[in-house]
């Protein structure tokens, strides 16, 4: 089967290096060009084994590319939809990494064309190919665990200096940089929100503009969901976790990052599941191989993408009230 070609816009999101990493060592894809516009970023990158031997080039150039099929969206927050939407009117599936931006009209624009030429955005929240929340979802599938009344979730680090400074150009602070993920799998979890009650604080010593210390209250007819995110804690990541409470027991993620198992509580025996707590083992994974593999399948007619425009339209919608930052534009 012919490898799927993609190319990667931008190397100065987080997430950029692992997934062309991903993309490289994938035997679907075919990586066929590199676009940087920035001479900074393009500069570093070119030091990083992840882009070592791969041509670099325009962005015009890159969509111009004979049979290029999809495009991995990696730049700085301000600039993801801008590339995005250069890339769905040119007819290609795009993976675009987190958040979608800062105009919620603009991402609303694209999943539009997208859906229109039946082209597939998938998102790069890194916890949907977990193994851990894709048993928490199965689960709920099953009615395992009821009805969800609540959902409490934390996703926090302490962030350096630099990271600080890049992070405080945007109004959204940590909740827009890292809640992000969290949100993403409580409204998989619970839809949408009736109403998202967010609180924000610059709690650190440092002098400077990021909101570091961020809790949003979505607010559900019969479920709350509480999501915290911080630039402060001492080994967050080993922190970081995800629960969820249902009228017939209570599914526990942590760490989120790397689970080795979960805990689940249950009210009676269910399938291989017994009454009471229990430490229920889960497989290991890769961060990035399993959104490259299931886009693979995606764009080749394989299957039907899992989360619908509606959802990612729904999840940003959220991200920006959650971090006190404008739905209007």
């Amino acid at each position: 089967m012919a490898k799927i070609k993609i190319g990667q816009i931008g190397t100065g999101h987080g997430h950029a290096a692992g997934a062309i990493e991903a993309y490289r060592k994938s035997d679907d894809f075919e990586v066929v060009g590199i676009v940087e516009p920035i001479d900074r970023l393009r500069n570093a990158a070119q030091r990083q084994a992840a882009y070592k031997d791969l041509p670099w080039m325009s962005a015009e150039q890159l969509l111009n590319i004979p049979g290029l099929q999809a495009v991995a969206i990696e730049t700085e927050p301000r600039d993801l939809l801008k590339y995005a939407e250069m890339s769905v009117d040119a007819g290609k599936h795009v993976h675009l990494d987190k958040p979608a931006g800062e105009s919620l009209l603009q991402f609303r624009r694209i999943l539009d064309t997208a859906a229109r030429q039946h082209l597939c955005l998938q998102m790069g929240y890194m916890y949907r190919y977990n193994p851990a929340v894709v048993l928490m979802k199965e689960l709920l599938r099953k009615g395992y665990l009821g009805e969800p009344f609540e959902v409490h979730c934390v996703m926090s680090k302490v962030v350096d200096p630099v990271n600080r400074a890049r992070h405080g150009e945007y109004a959204g602070g940590m909740m827009f940089e890292l809640g992000c993920h969290l949100i993403d799998i409580a409204v998989d979890v619970l839809g949408a929100p009736e109403s998202v009650t967010p609180y924000r604080q610059h709690a650190g010593p440092q002098q400077d503009s990021l909101q570091d210390n961020m809790l949003a209250v979505l607010t559900y007819p019969k479920a709350l969901a509480t999501v915290k995110s911080s630039g402060l804690e001492v080994e967050g990541s080993a922190r970081r976790h995800f629960v969820v409470c249902g009228t017939e027991g209570t599914i526990h993620i942590e760490p989120l990052d790397a689970p080795k198992s979960v805990r689940l509580a249950l009210s009676k025996d269910r399938g291989m599941y017994r009454k009471g707590y229990q430490d229920v083992p889960v497989a290991s994974y890769e961060r990035y191989v399993g959104d490259a593999t299931d886009f693979a399948r995606v764009i080749r007619g394989e299957k039907m993408f899992d989360w619908s425009p509606m959802h990612d339209l729904a999840v940003q919608e959220t991200v920006l009230k959650a971090s006190g930052c404008p739905t209007d534009r």
